[in-house]
């Protein structure tokens, strides 16, 4: 359906209706007269809306929870059995189209790579969070097998992190002495409440919570705790204790008192155990053919390093001791008095879990073409933790390392999970007698091969180079996580990272809109230079949602634009000031009360000044709450366009007849042209416009042609 306005020499608007859509415009007008041709906007009926808009999903449709619930219905209805089993038991998934002969050669291969890298990490992890090492084995055996029934990636490889151990012996350091046996209760009751904190999240579906935190955030976070964490292991290079601490300064301070106690044997072995283990992981990293040596590289590392105290039985160089032999028991988890102080840490360790495990779940997931849900991914863990607690576990994640590994290795499914757990109850079967001769410091540089990675200086140079508002988000965020703790440092990061989110949503991006030469186009006039204007009318694009928090910035910008209008590319008839403001709303998704009652305002205030506002193609929702609040009827439906251009033919025919009704009283009877006159003006105008719209420059006119009426569609339909 089309509908044809007329401007004659007056400020009313004559709107003109089409009767047959199909047909061509009329083109009998009189010499002050120009039909403009637009499509009229569908208004929607807010009494039917409002009762049967069910089918519709945006939230401003009335019955909204009914329609969730039978979109949730229907979903449920189409459930077949396998999807049910898939449901609860996702490794379902992967059982039934297991491949025996592609797949079980590969997963055998990854499962043992990742159990031989993770024997001796377990352990060295287990130090970190200032645990017995028997504790990081434990935690690497049962979680394994639960992830591989309950979690839905296939790659993921799950069990002790630095990143949440150093957590763990900064939280529980503050509470107990880490000897004391105290230590190890608490360190096993945060995995039972970090494992209920992610079944919670993931069967409320609130993993979104998590993307307000930027990955500037995480980078500058994980870069301070990986210096933190390294430092901390110093002690081991060096032959004297030094304070416990997540704060870079005492650490550095603690290094330097201490001075006195150097020895050099623990620091030669380490360093060249460290060496050994940046060669290795490089070679593994840059030639495919040496893959293995990343995965072999820390159980190089003790293999050299208990031969080496084998033969030599050095005095000065610490070893492990005594590792308990066997599987672990079953036992509930004790000391619930303190688990009101723990539920900060376990909510930042459950944090993140979600960051480290699901960011990498769903890489390594669209690397090998599968889908993931990370809610479903985010219980999964939950549950490894849940029942990993009651097995002497400490809090368990997916790592990074280890999951490259695995799926450089070739894993295919969850049955290298398996395996890898399999290695790990062999070695608490059978190995444990061996790790007695472990140098600690031979665990240490295993932990800070691992932790370099983290280091990740590569991104803060490349947000500096791209967005300087990132950038800074991450040097506030490791420069508060090293001087002021990890906590702090967390807190100080996703608190600038939601302040940054809140400006930016109380300060949209507003465009003023120009048409591109030989188009019915309007784009941003900055971005696109040759973009021009039209005087009389001032067009903007609001590019966010209109809420109470950036309505008044939304008024603020529009007065600026009514004021500072730049002549210099503008067109149409010369007018003094401005007549209308076109809004283009189609960027906008949503618009609330306090937006609707800012809006009315406006427009009283822009009444009192002649200025008429003109909406542009909002959207159903935004149209509904314009339309249920009386804005609608208040502007005028004849002021909604689906088109910028619509609304530009419209205001500019308005602006017209403004300027010709201020130089002429009214039309003579004998201005009136001859039937040769207007067919001429009429030939003339299609030329100049068919030429316009093909794109030229410079299109041809008539000397009866007007080119002020440049932007008016052809009369043919």
């Amino acid at each position: 359906m089309e509908i044809t306005y007329a401007s004659p020499s007056a400020p009313n608007l004559v709107d003109s209706g089409d009767s047959n859509s199909n047909s061509s415009m009329s083109t009998t007008t009189t010499s002050l007269t120009r039909p403009v041709k637009i499509i009229p906007l569908l208004h929607p009926n807010t009494a039917c809306s409002s009762s049967g808009s069910g089918s519709g999903s945006g939230p401003g449709s009335g019955s909204f929870p009914s329609a969730l619930f039978s979109k949730w219905k229907t979903k449920v209805r189409r459930m077949s059995w396998h999807n049910w089993i898939e449901l609860f038991l996702p490794c379902y998934r992967w059982i039934r189209t297991y491949k025996w002969r592609e797949y079980l050669q590969v997963d055998l291969m990854a499962g043992t790579t990742v159990g031989v890298m993770l024997v001796p990490q377990a352990m060295s992890y287990a130090k970190l969070a200032g645990l017995e090492p028997i504790y990081g084995l434990y935690s690497g055996f049962v979680p394994l097998f639960v992830y591989a029934i309950f979690g839905s990636s296939r790659q993921l490889a799950v069990g002790p992190v630095a990143l949440v151990s150093l957590l763990v012996s900064n939280v529980l350091g503050g509470i107990v002495d880490s000897s004391d046996e105290l230590y190890t209760e608490l360190a096993i009751l945060l995995a039972l409440m970090v494992g209920i904190l992610e079944c919670i999240m993931g069967l409320l579906r609130l993993g979104w919570l998590i993307r307000f935190i930027s990955h500037s955030v995480i980078s500058g976070f994980t870069t301070a705790s990986a210096v933190v964490i390294a430092l901390s292991q110093a002690k081991y290079f060096l032959g004297y204790d030094i304070v416990r601490s997540s704060k870079i300064v005492p650490l550095i301070e603690s290094i330097i008192a201490g001075a006195d106690g150097f020895s050099w044997p623990p620091f030669v072995m380490g360093s060249i155990i460290l060496a050994i283990l940046v060669i290795m992981k490089h070679l593994g990293k840059s030639r495919k053919y040496l893959r293995f040596l990343r995965a072999a590289g820390p159980l190089t590392a003790v293999v050299l390093g208990t031969t080496f105290v084998k033969i030599f039985h050095p005095a000065s160089i610490s070893l492990v001791g005594d590792i308990p032999q066997g599987l672990p028991k079953f036992s509930i988890p004790k000391s619930f008095g303190y688990a009101l102080s723990l539920i900060p840490t376990a909510a930042l360790i459950t944090g993140v879990a979600i960051l480290e495990s699901v960011g990498i779940a769903k890489a390594l997931a669209a690397k090998n073409g599968y889908e993931l849900d990370s809610n479903q991914e985010l219980f999964g863990l939950g549950v490894a933790n849940v029942i990993g607690s009651f097995f002497s576990s400490y809090p368990t994640t997916g790592s990074f390392s280890r999951s490259a590994v695995n799926h450089e290795s070739g894993a295919k499914t969850g049955l290298a999970g398996i395996v890898t757990a399999i290695i790990m109850g062999c070695a608490l079967l059978f190995l444990t007698p061996l790790f007695e001769y472990i140098p600690q410091c031979v665990l240490a540089a295993i932990v800070i091969s691992a932790v370099m990675g983290l280091v990740d200086y590569n991104e803060a140079i490349f947000l500096w180079g791209v967005d300087k508002k990132d950038f800074l988000l991450w040097t506030i965020t490791c420069i508060t996580t090293l001087f002021l703790g990890i906590e702090i440092g967390v807190l100080v990061g996703v608190g600038a990272s939601l302040a940054f989110v809140i400006h930016e949503s109380a300060n949209p991006h507003i465009a003023v809109l120009g048409r591109l030469p030989g188009t019915t186009v309007y784009r941003n006039s900055k971005q696109y230079p040759e973009a021009y204007t039209y005087n009389g009318i001032v067009i903007v694009r609001i590019d966010a949602p209109i809420y109470f928090a950036n309505i008044s910035y939304i008024k603020d910008r529009l007065r600026e634009y009514e004021v500072d209008v730049d002549r210099s590319t503008s067109r149409g008839p010369e007018v003094e000031r401005i007549y209308f403001v076109i809004i283009e709303l189609a960027p906008v998704t949503y618009i609330d009360s306090s937006a609707v009652q800012a809006l009315k305002d406006l427009y009283q205030e822009y009444k009192l000044r002649d200025i008429q506002i003109a909406i542009s193609n909002p959207n159903r929702e935004v149209l509904l709450t314009l339309s249920r609040s009386g804005v609608v009827e208040l502007i005028g439906k004849e002021w909604y366009f689906v088109r910028v251009h619509d609304a530009v033919q419209v205001c500019l025919q308005h602006v017209q007849s403004l300027k010709e009704t201020s130089k002429t009283p009214g039309p003579l009877l004998d201005d009136k042209p001859t039937l040769f006159q207007r067919l001429l003006r009429q030939r003339g105008e299609d030329v100049s416009i068919s030429a316009l719209e093909s794109g030229s420059q410079n299109p041809l006119t008539s000397k009866d042609s007007d080119p002020q009426l440049e932007p008016l569609l052809s009369r043919k339909s």
